[in-house]
């Protein structure tokens, strides 16, 4: 039978055993806690409060540091130097790790460990076909079944995104991350109404793989394109419920990223930096190869291989 000094040494035991979760690799305790909000602050991410944990910060900067070019295409993650970026202990590193290995933004190499997964422009043409696909299907579904709670989603959505683009016309560097947020929502109510869990699943995958494209399309030179007017057309169409326009809008609307991204490579191509000879893309690849990593430097030389700038294009300030 339990007695009261049983259960109290029971206590006592699981209480040493959660504090033993905040040791890290070296047998440091609860340091990360006090350091990792600053540090994460100091690189963007969102504070850790309330409810946020270590892991979920450090996945959200790594992230957002991947998609924001920072970690460039195919660069070797080594565990010690995001332990010391981050403030956080090893394992804290390898579940936020973990998570993004699951978004395929992280490629994993067994024992060799990490890398950023590679970028090609052949990946976003994949992309490109299979979103508009299953999209165009999913938008079908939603007007085919959408209510009045629907249309009022889409028309608030669409108000907010049509903010954002005012703003990206006149400061692109400054309103990416807003405009991305906003126009994943966009795009998220107009197919909310689409019954089939399986498509939404397959939509937030590609559309999260398609990320890094697009930011890679707006931080370069700007291709004429009117993202305004082609989402009014969209949520017009959508509205009218009239499903073959909304769903032809809405795959030209995809296609025309993919467009936009392969025209200004070719315009890197012809454009030479002031100095050296070099045109853009030879001298922004040269500063994106992974350094002091033979087989990452081995990768970016493959042909069509993208490798976004860790700082911003000289000629050019720097989605759908």
């Amino acid at each position: 039978m339990e007695t009261a000094g049983d259960r109290q040494a029971g206590q006592k035991q699981a209480s040493e055993t959660l504090a033993g979760d905040h040791l890290d690799g070296d047998g440091q305790k609860g340091a990360d806690l006090a350091r990792a909000p600053r540090r994460m602050a100091d690189l963007g991410g969102e504070s850790l409060s309330g409810s946020k944990t270590l892991v979920e910060g450090a996945y959200e900067t790594l992230r957002r540091e991947i998609l924001d070019g920072v970690f460039a295409p195919g660069t070797k993650l080594r565990m010690e130097e995001l332990r010391s970026r981050y403030n956080v202990s090893g394992s804290t590193v390898r579940e936020a790790l973990t998570r993004l290995l699951g978004e395929a933004l992280v490629t994993s190499e067994g024992q060799r460990g990490f890398r950023v997964a590679p970028a090609s422009l052949e990946d976003f043409e994949d992309l490109t076909r299979v979103r508009v696909l299953v999209e165009t299907e999913a938008l079908r579904q939603a007007i085919a079944h959408g209510d009045e709670a629907w249309e009022s989603q889409i028309v608030a959505s669409f108000y907010r995104l049509s903010k954002v683009e005012e703003r990206l016309m006149e400061d692109r560097k400054g309103a990416i991350n807003d405009y991305e947020a906003r126009n994943r929502d966009f795009h998220s109510a107009l197919i909310a109404a689409c019954p089939s869990r399986w498509l939404h699943h397959i939509i937030g995958l590609l559309f999260q793989q398609s990320e890094r494209y697009r930011r890679m399309a707006l931080s370069s030179p700007p291709v004429p394109r009117d993202l305004h007017a082609e989402h009014q057309a969209i949520f017009d169409a959508t509205l009218a419920r009239d499903a073959d326009r909304a769903s032809r809008l809405l795959a030209e609307h995809i296609e025309r990223t993919l467009t936009a991204l392969r025209s200004s490579l070719e315009e890197f191509d012809k454009t030479p930096v002031a100095s050296g000879g070099k045109t853009v893309r030879a001298s922004v690849q040269a500063q994106m190869a992974p350094r002091n990593d033979a087989p990452g430097k081995a990768a970016g030389r493959k042909r069509g291989v993208i490798r976004e700038p860790r700082c911003a294009v000289p000629v050019a300030d720097k989605q759908k």
